[in-house]
């Protein structure tokens, strides 16, 4: 029998998610450290959404461009940002080489664009990570099956992008998540702290990470010290984080609230990503007796 999709709650409740979210973390991190400006662009959950919105109609196109006019509409129509941030976006993606216009004096009216190399390299290694992350949570094959399609991504990106725009709790979090996912770089700090824990215990409500100063968070990022710390206080009002005496230097914890947050943010995105794969490549199938994706948190 083929494996089942996996739903959102035995993700975040699979025993194997702590050392997944860790590798999947230091992976995203090391993206990043490897060649920060295109992962800088995309450093807000406001962006981040905007660039799989692009994405979804370069491949539904027919003739593989992004319309300005067809971008603009479909980012406020689910209220991602205003109309001038993303006409800003997009001229920002072909001021640093991200994407490209199109030569076609035809189309010189709808100013249509299409993604860089890179832009692509990079969302093509972000699907197989998750991919990864997934496999390792059931023993699955689906990195085996999307490696073996060499159109995959083009079929399986539209439908995560369509999820994503669609789902409230992506496209509007709370909590301490949403505190850092807004900010500029909040994504990679989130991550560099994940990946520096050792060991998640499910019954402490502090775990200590392997944070000992502001520079392991900042390092490369468009992010000042003084606006970081403006946010890590308002964390620590709210319960999610602290300094402790770590020996001969503090070490920064994470409550367990705030690690769930994060895991259930996680969570949310694996089990859209999944969906999207077993509809594509069949890798997996969905159980008709299994529970519904309570993707909206």
């Amino acid at each position: 029998m083929a494996p089942v999709v996996l739903s959102f709650d035995q993700i975040v409740d699979h025993a194997r998610l702590p050392d997944l979210i860790r590798r999947q973390s230091g992976a995203l991190v090391g993206a990043f450290e490897a060649d920060p400006r295109p992962t800088s662009v995309f450093a807000t959950q406001q962006r981040w959404l905007m660039a799989h919105a692009a994405l979804g109609l370069y491949f539904r196109s027919e003739h593989r461009r992004i319309v300005f006019s067809d971008f603009l509409n479909l980012v406020a129509r689910h209220k991602v940002a205003s109309r001038n941030t993303a006409h800003a976006f997009i001229k920002e993606m072909v001021q640093y080489g991200l994407a490209h216009p199109v030569d076609d004096a035809r189309d010189r009216r709808t100013r249509p664009v299409v993604p860089g190399e890179e832009s692509l390299r990079q969302i093509g290694g972000w699907l197989m990570l998750h991919l990864a992350t997934l496999d390792g949570l059931d023993d699955g094959a689906r990195v085996q099956a999307a490696s073996a399609d060499a159109g995959v991504l083009a079929r399986v990106q539209p439908l995560i992008a369509d999820a994503l725009l669609t789902t409230p709790s992506i496209r509007e979090p709370a909590g301490t998540f949403a505190l850092f996912t807004w900010l500029n770089g909040g994504g990679i700090v989130m991550d560099r702290i994940m990946t520096s824990i050792p060991q998640v215990d499910p019954a402490a409500g502090r775990i200590p990470t392997g944070i000992a100063s502001l520079d392991q968070l900042t390092g490369a990022l468009p992010l000042s010290r003084s606006h970081l710390m403006r946010k890590l206080r308002e964390a620590e009002a709210m319960g999610s984080l602290g300094w402790e005496n770590g020996g001969d230097r503090p070490v920064l914890w994470i409550s367990h609230g705030f690690w769930r947050e994060y895991a259930a943010a996680q969570a949310v995105k694996l089990a859209i990503i999944d969906r999207a794969c077993s509809a594509v490549t069949g890798a997996c199938r969905i159980d008709p007796v299994a529970s519904p994706h309570p993707l909206d948190l």
